[in-house]
């Protein structure tokens, strides 16, 4: 069977305190709060890959690792390594890929490769 990926969601302790988080530090770009007056559940723009969302869940944090293509990788690396948790330094992979893994304020990995 073959499918295509159209939604990736984390799970996080307090939706907002994430949201704020991804906007300043990743500069994530809001594009959908719900409900609006007081959201449990996040939405980030997308360029044409998956739909990334975070959604409140005080039982059952996430505890994944996404990876997310950029395109400058480097000035991404140090904009955000002295402001994060840093999991993996900036590096080559054995597969040919060069990445760094952050984790965001629940433990959940977020790679960045080129």
């Amino acid at each position: 069977m073959k499918t295509v990926l159209v939604l990736v969601r984390i799970n996080v302790s307090d939706v907002i305190k994430s949201a704020q988080w991804y906007e300043e530090i990743l500069g994530f770009e809001v594009s959908v709060r719900y409900p609006n007056e007081k959201p449990y559940y996040i939405g980030f723009e997308s360029k044409g890959g998956a739909d990334f969302a975070i959604q409140e869940d005080k039982t059952y944090p996430s505890k994944g690792r996404f990876n997310f293509q950029v395109p400058n990788l480097e000035k991404l690396w140090e904009e955000l390594k002295d402001k994060v948790t840093v999991i993996e330094e900036l590096h080559t992979t054995p597969y040919g890929t060069t990445k760094f893994t952050i984790a965001d304020p629940d433990g959940n990995e977020l790679g960045f490769i080129y």
